[in-house]
């Protein structure tokens, strides 16, 4: 089950609008301070869990949310879980994608190197576009969400 990402948002310590700003560790931001390669789950507003993708060194809170992927393989499953045929709805945007995916917190501090998790490099070139990213209050202005351009599986549209 899976597909290929289409959309992320960068944090990293230094970021006013990150989890780990300051470097401040807690409970729940803990696996944010692992070193990259593990993926960091929390809840969001109490209702979806986010997938992050840890990406700095030990000790210093570095994350990438994914944000959309396109669906390629599974697709049933993800239907089922999340009530909807519509495969551009099944993943784009993050609660979307962890419901669909089966991701919760007990994903929370996996190494993206072992099974859940798979992740394989895309064949050949592509072109990013850049925005700012959703939802925040903090750092808004920095161009911070990346997605795969022409894709009609983001969460949002990138405005030019």
């Amino acid at each position: 089950m899976g597909g290929t990402i289409v959309e992320v948002e960068a944090y990293d310590h230094e970021d006013p609008a990150a989890h780990g700003f300051g470097n401040r560790r807690t409970e729940r931001n803990a696996s944010m301070f692992l070193p990259g390669g593990h993926a960091y789950v929390y809840r969001s507003y109490g209702i979806h869990w986010c997938l992050n993708f840890v990406c700095g060194v030990e000790g210093e809170a570095s994350a990438v949310l994914i944000r959309a992927l396109e669906p390629t393989r599974g697709l049933d499953a993800m239907r089922e879980r999340r009530g909807l045929e519509d495969v551009r709805l099944l993943c784009s945007g993050p609660g979307r994608l962890t419901q669909a995916l089966g991701v919760t917190r007990e994903h929370d501090g996996l190494p993206l190197d072992r099974p859940p998790f798979e992740l394989r490099p895309r064949p050949g070139d592509v072109e990013v576009v850049t925005g700012p990213r959703i939802g925040i209050t903090k750092a808004v202005e920095r161009p911070w969400r990346y997605g795969l351009a022409g894709s009609r599986f983001v969460s949002r549209p990138f405005t030019a």
